[in-house]
């Protein structure tokens, strides 16, 4: 890459999306560790656009995700905040103090077993407590730990995950986790239930400031930063969070970009209305204000609505999950995070986060939808236009931003990835003189045949798109989700099975659509209907009935910029 990788610092902020990071961390963790084989394509995505290199107190070189994450105490489990790869200075320098020395310690968390048998599989404890290391790419670092056998993978069970670090298989940097003490995640007081709560945390000097100095230890070891990814609870009083950290990053880093992922957890529980109105409330100034501050904001969530009408999880045809599980969830939302974000993680030709956003948020439409095809349904013996021929009309992902059904809605600006299909495919293999089933056939190049294929299905439309040899990695902890029908490429196969899936082949789309406008239409008739005098907590957590009417105007407002009749071309 030219003048070096364009850094971008990710911002974890909430429990469900420590979910979703830990899945998107295990992902590039597996992508880092690929085999060098003439099967495995070469390296596509820079790792050093989201990971830094470091360097323990003991000299071992370390590579960890450029990362800032925040959750509530209690969340962490048996995982430490100041990870497990560099000794604890002030312990240190605790005990070279020859005075009388007293030790306060908390009760330890028990392991989970999985990342017992994890470790164990992975090699042995080092002299100095500290576990042994992965190597570098491009032949960076000390060099890997092996055994004369290849361990059988590890798979976490459903029932032994609590939380999100009880399957987060990556270590983090010291400066990576951020806890906000005066919240609990479990019980029920003390909870950051309410956007205000959240709002208010960082303006705290102590919580403020932790941040700053987190910000500026990564920004300042950046040499080319093009901005910011946020990952951040849309559902609680982390949405709240979220607003104020996008404030902060647009006022101090000005001209980087910021993207923010506002995540949601599966569909509604008709049983407990507080949550679910507190959901609705969260979600809409959650919405208002990242759209102000970053400049794209997506929604991610398997639900099928944003408001309170309940909808069912959407559904994929080769995946069976339970949609109240989070590590369930968290799995498939990563899947389609890796892939939507892969044009600003390329090795060759990358598209910054700024142009990124600058080419699907014109005309205010600030907030965009993402969807995604998990796995591409390829079948071994077909090629790429034959698949998409076969998709029809219909549009060919899922949608993942709980905004309904998107047919009969159009869209005006779209960014696609296809990634993870092997070169002999991306081209009609018929014999010359064959008549051709349709107009890609004729197409010399995989990337033309994604090209024309989305010329075809929105004519009128500003798209941008990449096709990639580069698979999705689903080994373990990934949940094993995937029907009998799927080689372990994530092929669809007409045979018996041929082992566990180990990567899969996925289409993902951003897209600046139609169906926003009746999603956050829908939204804002929620909140107008609501008697505010029965949630009177939500008000007393920081926000004033002139919030509510302000953020009420701004989400018609930008409803409104998602009217059908608005197009390129107007």
């Amino acid at each position: 890459m030219a003048g070096g990788p364009r850094e971008v610092l990710t911002l974890q902020l909430g429990h469900f999306a420590g979910f979703v990071g830990a899945h998107w961390w295990n992902q590039q963790d597996a992508a880092l560790c690929r085999p060098t084989d003439a099967k495995e394509p070469p390296g596509e995505l820079c790792p050093d656009v989201l990971y830094r290199t470091g360097r323990t107190l003991h000299g071992q070189e370390t590579y960890t995700p450029r990362l800032i994450l925040m959750d509530l105490k209690g969340s962490l489990s048996s995982l430490k905040q100041e990870g497990g790869l560099y000794k604890d200075k002030q312990l240190d320098a605790a005990i070279a103090w020859q005075g009388k020395l007293t030790t306060h310690k908390e009760e330890i968390y028990p392991k989970n077993p999985y990342l017992q048998d994890l470790l164990s599989a992975e090699g042995v404890l080092n002299s100095d407590g500290i576990w042994r290391v992965k190597s570098i790419p491009n032949g960076k670092g000390p060099p890997p730990f092996t055994t004369a056998t290849t361990p059988k993978p590890v798979i976490p069970t459903e029932g032994s995950i609590r939380v999100w670090s009880d399957f987060l298989r990556v270590h983090l940097h010291p400066r990576s986790i951020c806890m906000i003490q005066k919240y609990n995640h479990d019980g029920e007081a003390g909870r950051l239930e309410a956007f205000g709560q959240g709002e208010s945390i960082l303006k705290e000097p102590k919580y403020l400031e932790e941040l700053e100095n987190r910000l500026h230890f990564y920004v300042e070891e950046c040499d080319y930063l093009q901005g910011f990814q946020i990952l951040c609870d849309l559902h609680n009083g982390f949405s709240g969070v979220g607003a104020k950290v996008a404030e902060l990053l647009q006022d101090e880093y000005s001209g980087r970009g910021i993207i923010t992922w506002g995540l949601l957890p599966g569909p509604y529980c008709l049983g407990e209305p507080q949550k679910n109105i507190y959901r609705l409330l969260n979600t809409a100034f959650g919405l208002v204000h990242l759209s102000a501050h970053s400049s794209l904001v997506c929604p991610l969530s398997l639900g099928g609505s944003l408001g309170l009408q309940p909808e069912p999880p959407v559904n994929f045809p080769h995946l069976q999950y339970d949609a109240a599980l989070p590590f369930h969830c968290g799995a498939i939302l990563a899947t389609a995070l890796d892939t939507v974000t892969v044009p600003y993680r390329l090795c060759s030709s990358p598209v910054s986060m700024v142009h990124l956003a600058d080419m699907l948020n014109f005309s205010g439409k600030k907030v965009v939808t993402a969807g995604a095809t998990i796995p591409f349904p390829l079948v071994p013996s077909q090629s790429l236009p034959d698949t998409l021929m076969q998709l029809g009309e219909a549009t060919p992902w899922t949608p993942l931003s709980a905004c309904g059904d998107p047919s009969g809605t159009c869209c005006f600006a779209q960014s696609v990835v296809l990634r993870g299909l092997d070169r002999a495919c991306h081209t009609s293999q018929l014999t010359p003189g064959t008549p051709l089933p349709s107009p890609l056939h004729a197409c010399t190049t995989g990337e033309e045949v994604l090209a024309q294929y989305l010329q075809q299905q929105q004519p009128r439309v500003r798209s941008s798109s990449h096709l990639l040899l580069t698979p999705c990695k689903v080994v373990p902890p990934y949940p094993y989700l995937f029907s009998s029908s799927l080689s372990q490429q994530g092929l669809v196969l007409d045979g018996p099975p041929t082992g566990a899936v180990e990567s899969i082949p996925v289409l993902g789309a951003l897209c600046s659509s139609s169906s926003l406008n009746r999603a956050l239409g829908d939204l804002a008739k929620d909140l107008a209907r609501l008697d505010l005098r029965r949630w009177a907590s939500f008000m007393d957590a920081g926000v004033e009935q002139d919030d509510l009417e302000e953020t009420l105007q701004e989400l018609r407002s930008l409803a409104q910029c998602y009217q059908s009749g608005d197009s390129l071309m107007d």
